[in-house]
C-alpha cells in the first residue's frame, strides 16, 4: 500500500521545488524585413553581426528572424510596412521618401565634410538626439539606428581630378541636391538606378557614376571603370526602424538591451561595417580578378573649390527652402551637422 503521509509529503516538496525554480523567460521573436541580399557586404558585415549582438545583449531572450531580398516588404514600401506592423523591424532607405524626413536630409547635402560613414552616422544620431523637430520626423516608428553611407566617390572611365574635367561629363547621380551638384560642377546629371550602372558605364551611356565603395563592391563596378575620384560628393542615409506598438509592448529590460547595441553605438557600428570596410572588399576582389584600380584622393584645396561652387550654394538654397516650409531651425541643423562632422 502507498503511504498517504509520504505521498502528501512528496507532493508538498514537489510543489515547493516548482515554486522555487524560476520560470524561464519566454523567448521573444521579432521579424526583420530587409531589401538586400543576405550575401551582400552590408548584411554580412553589419546586419548579421548586429542580430547576434541583440541576442547576446538580451541574454538570448530575443530572436530576430530576417526576411532578406524584399521577401516580406518591398524596399519602397518599408516605412509604411513597419508602421502597419507587417514586420517588427525594417531596413529603410530614407531617400525613398524625401518629404518624410526633410530636416534629416541635411546629411545628404553635397560636399559636407564627411570623412567616413562611421563619422557621418555618429553626427546623424546626435542630430536626432538634439533636435525635437528631427525626432518628430521619425514619430510614426521607433528608430533603433540611424546611419549614413560612406561618401559617394566618382567611378569613371577617364580620370577626373580637377573642376574643369567635369565639363560635359555624363554623371550618374541621385535626384535632388546631387543633381544640382552635378550641374554646378559642369557635368550632365543622369538618373539611372544603381543596378543599371554597370551596363551604362560599360556601354558609355554615362562617363561616370557616384557610388559608395559598398555599391562598387556589390555591383562589380571595378570591372567596367578603373578610375576612382575620392571626394565627399554626398552620402545617403538609412534607418533601422521598429513598429511602435510592438516596441512599446516589449519589457523595459529587453528594450534597454536592444538599445545598448543600437542608438549611437549602433549607428557607428552600422556605418563602419556596412560601408567603410567595403573599400577593402573592392581591393581584394579587383586583385583576385586582375582588375586595375586607380584611386585618386582629391587634395583638400581642390575639394574646397568644388565645395564653393557645388556645395555651399546648395546648402544655402536648402536652408531657404526648409525655412519657407516652416522649418525655422534649418540653419541651426545645418550648422550643427557641419560642426559635428568637423570634430
Amino acid at each position: 500500500m502507498i503511504d498517504a503521509n509520504k505521498l502528501a509529503c512528496g507532493g508538498l516538496i514537489a510543489a515547493v521545488l516548482a515554486f522555487a525554480s524560476p520560470t524561464p523567460a519566454q523567448e521573444i521573436k521579432l521579424t526583420f524585413a530587409d531589401q538586400n541580399s543576405p550575401t551582400g557586404w552590408g548584411p554580412s558585415h553589419a546586419l548579421q553581426p548586429w542580430v547576434k549582438q541583440v541576442e547576446e545583449a538580451t541574454k538570448g531572450r530575443v530572436k530576430i528572424e530576417v526576411y532578406p531580398s524584399q521577401t516580406l516588404i518591398k524596399g519602397i514600401d518599408m516605412w509604411k510596412g513597419i508602421r502597419s506592423g507587417i514586420a517588427d523591424i525594417g531596413w529603410c532607405v530614407q531617400g525613398y521618401w524625401p518629404e518624410q524626413t526633410p530636416l534629416s536630409d541635411v546629411m545628404s547635402l553635397p560636399f559636407l565634410p564627411i570623412s567616413s560613414a562611421e563619422k557621418g552616422s555618429e553626427a546623424l544620431w546626435k542630430l536626432y538626439e538634439k533636435f525635437p523637430a528631427l525626432q518628430k520626423e521619425f514619430s510614426d516608428i521607433q528608430p533603433l539606428v540611424l546611419y549614413t553611407s560612406s561618401p559617394n566617390l566618382l567611378v569613371s572611365k577617364r580620370p577626373v581630378k580637377t573642376l574643369d574635367e567635369f565639363k560635359g561629363l555624363k554623371f550618374r547621380v541621385l535626384g535632388g541636391p546631387p543633381t544640382e551638384m552635378a550641374k554646378s560642377l559642369g557635368a550632365v546629371p543622369t538618373l539611372i538606378p544603381m543596378p543599371d550602372v554597370y551596363q551604362s558605364l560599360d556601354k558609355g551611356v554615362v562617363d561616370g557614376a557616384a557610388a559608395p565603395w559598398e555599391a562598387v563592391q556589390a555591383f562589380r563596378l571595378y570591372e567596367v571603370a578603373k578610375n576612382f575620384t575620392i571626394a565627399p560628393f554626398y552620402v545617403a542615409y538609412f534607418s533601422l526602424c521598429a513598429n511602435k506598438q510592438k516596441w512599446q509592448s516589449l519589457p523595459k529590460d529587453v528594450r534597454d538591451g536592444i538599445m545598448s547595441v543600437s542608438g549611437l553605438a549602433g549607428a557607428k557600428f552600422w556605418g563602419k561595417n556596412f560601408f567603410d570596410t567595403a573599400e577593402q572588399g573592392v581591393i581584394e576582389r579587383a586583385k583576385a580578378g586582375n582588375y586595375e584600380l586607380i584611386r585618386y584622393p582629391v587634395p583638400a584645396d581642390e575639394v574646397e573649390r568644388w565645395r564653393k561652387v557645388a556645395g555651399e550654394p546648395i546648402w544655402n538654397e536648402w536652408v531657404k527652402k526648409m525655412e519657407g516650409k516652416g522649418h525655422k531651425e534649418a540653419r541651426e541643423v545645418l550648422d550643427t551637422a557641419i560642426a559635428l562632422l568637423k570634430n
